[in-house]
């Protein structure tokens, strides 16, 4: 559990044994109900700058409202997915939605950043807001698995990622028995937000993270209690990572670039609009 601007929330990722699980650098869980009465603007996380990786959150509770400084200014609310990368820079913001600020109510969500290969951590940013009614989905043995990213089972998930991944939401009930197969050569987490599973003959319960290493490429999920999960794997990028704040790059000189290039106004600026 870490300190965020005096919230406290779960952070999986990384531990104190494991710094990253290439390509994913860090995970946290938030799942905290707001009170009535509050401003939009003054909830969440105001504009601040990234660069070099994306950004994303899968909204489970509640509603996020998300503004940027290449004009995005959408809300995403539970079942849906908030999907940046970042690229060469952008400032945003991360509010709770107008009503959920105003009337309070159950706010949870995870978000986690993937890391981008060198040769596209320059490209322009883009923002794609995904709802729950957009969301492929398929059906195992009475669970409902999302996919976000990447092809699974022959369905492909609408976010555009830089190096190959398969990024999936699960939530099951007790004995559902299913298997997910994933490429060999990815690296792949389960992280459990509530409920619990047996993951090839291995308990794993609620705020539970497991890091895969499977002898083939399928893993068999027997779900043990009603249970909401999701899936994240990718093949490694094996680069070199640098990081300060929100800059994922691969030196320190370009760390020190895109502090500066945030400081002169080069990733833009964000004067956020409340209605």
């Amino acid at each position: 559990m870490v300190n965020m601007g005096g919230h406290l929330l779960d952070q999986p990722l990384p531990t104190k044994e494991v710094d990253q699980i290439d390509p994913f650098l860090l995970i946290h869980h938030w799942n905290q109900p707001l009170k009535a009465g509050g401003k939009q603007s003054e909830i969440g996380v105001g504009p601040h700058p990234h660069r070099g990786f994306s950004p994303v959150t899968f909204v489970f509770k509640g509603s996020l409202h998300h503004q940027d400084s290449i004009g995005n200014n959408k809300v995403v609310t539970a079942g849906g997915t908030q999907w940046m990368h970042s690229g060469k820079g952008i400032v945003h913001s991360e509010r709770p939605g107008k009503e959920l600020a105003e009337n309070g109510g159950e706010n949870e969500f995870i978000q986690f950043w993937v890391n981008t290969p060198s040769k596209y951590k320059m490209e322009e940013p883009y923002y794609l807001p995904i709802s729950d009614e957009t969301t492929p989905k398929i059906e195992k043995d009475n669970a409902t698995i999302s996919i976000i990213a990447g092809t699974f089972e022959g369905v492909e998930g609408p976010a555009k990622t830089y190096s190959p991944q398969t990024l999936l939401r699960v939530a099951g009930d007790r004995k559902s028995t299913f298997s997910i197969e994933l490429p060999r050569n990815f690296n792949a987490l389960i992280y459990v937000l509530n409920g619990g599973l047996n993951i090839d003959d291995k308990i794993i319960k609620e705020k539970d993270m497991v890091w895969l290493n499977n002898d083939g490429d399928e893993v068999h999920i027997t779900i043990t209690e009603k249970c909401r999960f999701i899936v994240l794997s990718g093949e490694p990028i094996g680069e070199k990572v640098a990081t300060y704040g929100p800059f994922v790059m691969n030196s320190e000189q370009e760390v020190k670039q895109a502090i500066l290039d945030f400081q002169n106004g080069d990733m833009g600026s964000l004067v956020e609009t409340f209605t």
